[in-house]
């Protein structure tokens, strides 16, 4: 069956739910997303392709090796020197990558994967079926703080027949799994511990990590044994890591760099009408910010002083502020794009300090409580605390901000050590429901950071995500019961999806991330 169209008709799957297997979706950096259609048709036909030249990408987060596995850390690089099974394009229908096709078991149990012949790693050995039952073990590792661990964890046998071909055996069906094949970056099992420490970095990708200056760059260079013909044009790409945000403006409008997905909205604002530059918006945004509650945590524990919490925040103020105007107010996870999103959800709790008072007194809580907050150390994040930090204090909730890195603030949500209350972004809502609550950091059913457990929550997750389709009323009356209790219980206080910005030079084309933001630079390419 062609890999374009993977549903079997006897199962009762519909071809939108096992060509999208995924619709929304933790922890620091973003929602994946992608450009329309016709802004990407657009970008190619502008120019004629060119081969040659070293891209130069800005970024304000660095390479953190021993977090390569997992989905919201060093999204810039994984596409480059890795590659998928499948990809999705902009509506969300999976793609063959290494994958040439695949057919489902008619029970939703099994899928059937044809793999590419002519793939070699950059070592020059040969990809087989044997890489992916390892890209598979090494996901459903503990060790590897994957996200989506759970959904590799279906996969309970794997059945060969010769070196291009592999059956995966399900435990139940999962509604997700191509949301699993997108992420699942396959990994050389003879160097992935040199990865993980930082030290080579062996894919079968359009790229090799030849260099990398922790903290300031890292260096790729072309594979001219890439299976992709003619690609990539470019003969190499540079990420630098430029943390201040407004030396990484400084570095577009200098020429130093060529293009960023990390302009704050204040500084993208500035670049409009500016024909030295393109801005290209993506329309699943970037992650959602919120306040997270360690349920455990005093004062905290009772869901009235979250509500409390969501009802203070001024979620307008809050985005032209702190994002530049960039991003939808909602107090829900879910982006336009999710099949869970709902108007009357985003707005359940709106700018209300009076209703705010009133639960906290009813919850017995008096006076002013001391509660920190942690936050990335950029002028974004710094604004969106100190919003909230303005707008608690209104309704006599006092906190202190407590900045903290990016790698630091990851490895406290994984570790789920995180103070009472604290501010970040969360992704995954861009995919399939399921995924966010069973994979994200923040939401996931099992094991979350905010120490949120509930009988009920885990059944309604575990009935969105052990079936076979995604698009049914079923479905969706679920992905609503995942909603509801989200904003009751409201350990993850949602406030406002982030907008997610393509900042590039004119002379740069061909550039995309994918549905978790790696980005993709197979047809990328410098006009002259």
């Amino acid at each position: 069956m062609a890999a374009t169209t993977p549903s079997t008709p006897s199962s009762g799957l519909s071809r939108r739910t096992l060509l999208r297997a995924a619709l929304a979706g933790g922890g620091l950096v973003t929602l994946a997303a992608c450009r329309s259609a016709a802004d990407t048709a657009a970008d190619t036909a502008a120019a004629s392709p060119r081969r040659g030249g070293t891209l130069s990408v800005a970024t304000g987060v660095d390479l953190t090796p021993s977090l390569l596995f997992a989905q919201s850390a060093n999204t810039l690089v994984q596409r480059l020197v890795y590659n998928t099974l499948t990809r999705y394009d902009d509506k969300l229908q999976p793609q063959p990558e290494l994958a040439t096709s695949w057919q489902l078991g008619a029970d939703g149990k099994s899928i059937t994967f044809k793999l590419r012949e002519d793939v070699a790693f950059h070592d020059g050995r040969k990809f087989t079926a044997d890489d992916v039952i390892f890209a598979v073990k090494n996901l459903q590792n503990p060790a590897r703080s994957a996200q989506l661990r759970a959904t590799a964890a279906a996969v309970t046998d794997f059945r060969k027949n010769g070196d291009h071909e592999l059956t995966l055996v399900l435990a139940h069906p999962v509604s997700n799994l191509f949301d699993l094949f997108e992420f699942m970056i396959i990994a050389d099992s003879a160097t992935v511990e040199d990865a993980l420490a930082g030290k080579q970095f062996i894919g079968t990708g359009p790229y090799l990590l030849t260099k990398r200056s922790p903290g300031a760059s890292v260096t790729l260079v072309r594979n001219e044994k890439y299976w992709n013909p003619g690609r990539p044009y470019l003969d190499g790409v540079e990420i630098r890591v430029i943390p201040q945000a407004e030396s990484l403006l400084s570095s577009l409008k200098t020429g130093q760099s060529h293009l960023s997905y990390g302009i704050q909205g204040k500084d993208v604002a500035t670049l409009k009408g500016n024909s030295s530059f393109r801005i290209t918006p993506y329309d699943t945004g970037s992650g959602a910010v919120y306040v997270g509650a360690n349920v455990t945590a005093e004062h905290v524990g009772d869901k009235r002083v979250r509500q409390a919490i969501a009802w203070a925040v001024d979620r307008e103020r809050l985005v032209q502020q702190a994002l530049g105007g960039y991003g939808l107010v909602s107090a829900a996870p879910w982006p336009k794009s999710s099949p869970a999103y709902s108007d009357a959800d985003a707005g359940r709790y709106r700018h209300d300090p009076d209703k705010a008072r009133a639960l906290l007194k009813e919850a017995g809580i008096t006076g002013t409580i001391t509660l920190p907050f942690a936050h990335s150390n950029t002028p974004e994040s710094t604004a969106i605390a100190q919003i909230v930090q303005y707008d608690l204090k209104q309704v006599g909730i006092e906190t202190v901000l407590q900045p903290t890195d990016s790698p630091t603030m990851q490895k406290q949500l994984i570790a789920q050590s995180m103070p009472a209350l604290w501010t970040l972004s969360h992704g995954f809502a861009q995919l399939h429901p399921a995924t966010l609550a069973v994979s994200a950091y923040p939401f996931n059913e099992a094991k979350n950071s905010s120490k949120f457990a509930s009988p009920a929550y885990t059944e309604i997750v575990q009935q969105a995500w052990k079936r076979a389709d995604s698009d049914s009323a079923e479905a969706k009356a679920l992905y609503q019961k995942i909603t509801d209790t989200l904003l009751d219980e409201e350990f993850v206080i949602d406030l406002a999806i982030a907008g997610l910005v393509e900042v590039a030079a004119a002379k740069v084309h061909g550039a995309t991330l994918n549905k978790f933001n790696y980005l993709n630079l197979d047809d990328a390419y410098l006009a002259a």
